[in-house]
């Protein structure tokens, strides 16, 4: 027998996770347990190793320095609580089983598992790692399955994105009703298609929404959530999308939207330098005639603060007539043209045709809205089907991996998209807007010229033309606000 003396030995300790609050009685109970079994076996214990990670996987950095002090003689035993301490794949394993063939690891000591380094006593220890191994991958298997089943159910197995949080009681995903109106407001933002990513970015900054490690929201980050479909009512899983039983926070028509102007923006073009104005081609000069038409200025401050206004100005083309009129700014030409519609009001026999129009369009519009129901519901009937099929293909093996999620993305959108647009339909057959009350009065009409006056500083400078529509009388409005109709 060999001297005990030439015995010396590392004590390895292990739990399977460095999260503080969990399995924390383990390194402690362990500890314990094998300083008391080396007191009453006078065993030599030359250092203590103390590790906090799986060993599923190698690549423990712990573990490897240990198995290198032993490769150069500092000890020649490890003292652990059972072999799946040491290892739980098999090249841990295997590497232990082949230092003790080299005779440079030639004792193994655990409190719940004998060894002897005879050939007996090492296909044992192979029989322990392979239990080892065996657990933790059926485990992981079960783990695995549980999770598809739970996504099956339309349940999201992970960190809920930010705008939800996770319910640890009914282990769901809830709305965040703090953060949930600031991304849904991003959302609206970025689909009137003027705002950029980084200015997202700096939107939840100011409302204090930063990402889980407390730091600010990039662009990438936006990106990320502007084009995520969790929010919309689906979501990602192991590259495949799948209907989540959850509250959505966007409608499917503003992601639609917003997935546009991502698209767009990713493209390079070319800005127009003058990009047409809403009252270009409506208004002409009233000096010389020529058509009046619009520009966009940016005024930036020595702070960085930016001021846009669009003008209204001639075009100055007469070649007969040098036209003196200045610009002016559309908030003002605004206000002229809204105090001239304020005086229009419709004759009593346009009322009431417009009446019976209208109650004749809310019978057709139910009809139409029933109809268009029924045609998507039967849509979507078949987009379920598709589904079917599809997994049945891919499941015996007739369609790829990527086709099969590539395809099955696309009809869940589809028929997200296809639900929308009932419920929507839905809710316009219910909540039918009223027929206009049209005023009874005939004798307060006012009249409507053919052509009405823009002033700036209380000169003429512009005219805009009005065609009436087929079938209507041609109301005129006179410059001294007299009201008649021929």
């Amino acid at each position: 027998m060999e001297n005990i003396s030439s015995q010396k030995f590392f004590l390895y300790a292990r739990k399977s996770t460095d999260v503080e609050d969990k399995q924390v009685l383990s390194i402690e109970a362990q500890l314990q347990e094998l300083r008391d079994f080396a007191k009453r076996e006078n065993i030599e214990i030359v250092c203590e190793f103390v590790e906090k990670q799986s060993a599923k996987v190698p690549g423990r950095p712990i573990f490897n320095d240990m198995i290198e002090q032993i490769e150069k003689g500092i000890a020649n035993g490890i003292l652990a609580w059972h072999p799946d301490r040491l290892a739980r794949n098999s090249i841990d394993g295997g590497r232990i089983i082949y230092l003790v063939d080299e005779k440079k690891l030639q004792f193994l000591k655990f409190i719940q598992f004998w060894f002897e380094a005879t050939p007996q006593g090492k296909f044992m220890l192979s029989i322990a790692f392979g239990q080892s191994k065996y657990y933790v991958d059926s485990l992981s298997e079960n783990t695995k399955r549980g999770l598809r089943q739970k996504v099956r159910r339309g349940e999201y197995p992970s960190l809920a994105p930010v705008g939800y949080i996770n319910d640890s009681r009914t282990k769901t995903v809830v709305v965040d009703k703090k953060f949930a109106p600031i991304i849904r407001h991003a959302f609206e933002m970025y689909a009137e298609g003027n705002q950029t990513l980084e200015k997202i970015g700096m939107y939840f900054e100011v409302n204090r929404l930063v990402s889980r490690s407390g730091k600010r929201i990039h662009i990438s980050r936006a990106t990320f959530i502007l084009s995520n479909p969790f929010y919309y009512g689906h979501f990602r899983y192991n590259k495949e999308i799948y209907e989540g039983k959850y509250e959505p926070i966007v409608a499917k028509k503003l992601f639609d939207r917003v997935q546009e102007v991502l698209k767009q923006k990713s493209r390079p073009r070319h800005k127009l330098k003058n990009e047409p104005q809403a009252y270009c081609g409506l208004l002409s000069c009233a000096s010389c005639g020529m058509q009046i038409t619009g520009e966009y200025r940016v005024k930036t401050q020595l702070n960085g603060t930016q001021h846009f206004y669009t003008y209204y100005h001639c075009t100055k083309k007469s070649k007969t007539l040098k036209c003196p009129e200045p610009c002016i700014r559309q908030e003002s030409l605004d206000e002229q043209i809204s105090s001239l519609l304020q005086k229009v009001s419709l004759p009593q026999d346009w009322a009431d045709y417009l009446n019976l129009r209208l109650e004749k369009d809310k019978v057709e519009s139910a009809q139409s809205v029933s109809a268009f129901v029924e045609k998507n519901q039967n849509r979507i009937k078949d987009i379920t089907v598709k589904l079917e099929r599809l997994l049945e293909g891919y499941l015996e093996q007739d369609i790829e991996k990527l086709v099969y999620r590539s395809e099955k993305a696309k009809l869940m959108s589809e028929k997200k998209s296809l639900e929308e647009e009932i419920s929507r339909n839905q809710q316009k057959q219910k909540h039918w807007l009223e027929p206009a009350s049209w005023r009874k009065n005939s004798s307060s009409r006012p009249r409507w010229d053919s052509e009405f006056v823009w002033k700036n500083g209380g000169k003429s400078v512009g005219r805009a033309s009005r065609v009436p529509p087929c079938g209507f009388f041609k109301t005129e409005i006179s410059n001294s606000g007299g009201v008649g109709r021929s």
